[in-house]
């Protein structure tokens, strides 16, 4: 899945950002030399245990399997000395994860689905001093799943992306391999459509705009990024903005993701003079933008209360259902921290 990020508010990660193609080695086989010609489908299925060979073939038919580093298809025939790797886009993960019967929102859910919208504080996987409490162990008891430390599939084969702990909105659960596997690669090629609403510093300019750059760690701060210029440096990352509300001091903005880098709303705004509200992180949480008078002091330290993290959610989610093929769109409203933020600063801006 999809966030690879490495450290960050969640725990390890779940975009494709750490590898090279973006792509992680989950297990290798290495052919001996004695190994008669056998279909790579067939091969697998032998030699991995609990995978049938329906799994190993939606795995190759999303491109998920490498033979000797070359895309492989259901057909091939694997020889001696031959590599298989399977890659996902996302990394193995080894822990095990304990089902907790916690309260989730859950937006819609079929057979192969479920759309849950994620209150703001929830972590998202275990991992990193959160090992309890989070989705993962929510989603694993609603789902009647378990895992252990040594299962093959660390991820369960239910999330495929992800969003920051103190983000608040939508995230796209797979409930079985096949469903897994077409959204991973959805995700992948970057065709899922996601829009974000964002209250951030300053008064925008241009209605709205496109933040392209480079996104990698900062070397100052492990647990931040920043924008590059330089490819050999980050990962290509595209934002398209554009102002909702205008508060003078703050505006309201729509954010439409073209890729989806670790932090990258986050990071985007911020190269660009414009932190998200109360973002601590990327410089948000002080005063950027408005008057030196104690009365004003006041009403910011008041919002910061009102939404006590950063004034991001991710609002609407499209994709296509990876049974009936079809194109589906979801969207959540804003939570009440931030519909209250938002409204604090419309009665401010009108005064």
């Amino acid at each position: 899945m999809i966030e690879d990020d490495e450290l960050i508010d969640n725990g390890p990660v779940e975009d494709p950002e750490d590898s090279d193609d973006g792509m992680f080695e989950h297990f290798r086989l290495e052919c001996d030399k004695g190994q008669a010609p056998m279909r790579i489908d067939k091969y697998m299925a032998t030699h991995l245990e609990d995978t049938s060979r329906h799994r190993v073939q939606c795995a190759i038919k999303q491109g998920y399997v490498l033979l000797n580093d070359k895309v492989a298809k259901a057909n091939m025939i694997v020889r001696p000395d031959d590599v298989i790797r399977f890659v996902m886009p996302y990394r193995r993960r080894g822990m095990e994860i304990l089902p907790q019967d916690i309260p989730l929102n859950i937006v819609y859910e079929d057979d192969d689905v479920l759309l849950v919208n994620k209150p703001a504080g929830m972590v998202v996987h275990p991992g990193h001093g959160h090992f309890e409490g989070t989705l993962i162990n929510a989603l694993a008891y609603h789902l009647c799943i378990s895992q252990g430390p040594d299962a093959e599939d660390e991820r369960m084969g239910i999330l495929v992306h992800r969003i920051d702990k103190d983000t608040s909105g939508l995230l796209l659960v797979a409930k079985n391999d096949e469903a897994q596997l077409n959204l991973a690669k959805q995700f992948y090629d970057h065709s899922i459509s996601r829009k974000y609403v964002a209250v951030v510093w300053g008064n925008i300019k241009e209605d709205e705009g496109t933040v392209d750059t480079y996104i990698g760690r900062d070397p100052n701060d492990r647990l931040r990024y920043r924008v590059y210029d330089d490819p050999e440096k980050g990962k290509h990352a595209v934002t398209h903005y554009k102002v909702l509300e205008r508060f003078g001091f703050v505006t309201v903005i729509e954010c439409r993701l073209e890729t989806g880098r670790t932090h990258q709303i986050r990071v985007h705004m911020n190269s660009i003079g414009h932190p998200l509200f109360n973002d601590a992180r990327y410089d948000g949480a002080e005063i950027r933008k408005g008057t030196i008078y104690a009365k004003y002091r006041q009403f910011i330290m008041n919002c910061f209360e009102i939404c006590p993290r950063q004034a991001l959610h991710a609002k609407t989610l499209g994709f296509v259902h990876p049974g009936t093929g079809k194109w589906i769109d979801f969207d959540s409203p804003l939570p009440e921290d931030m519909t209250a933020l938002i409204e604090k600063w419309r009665k401010y801006s009108a005064l």
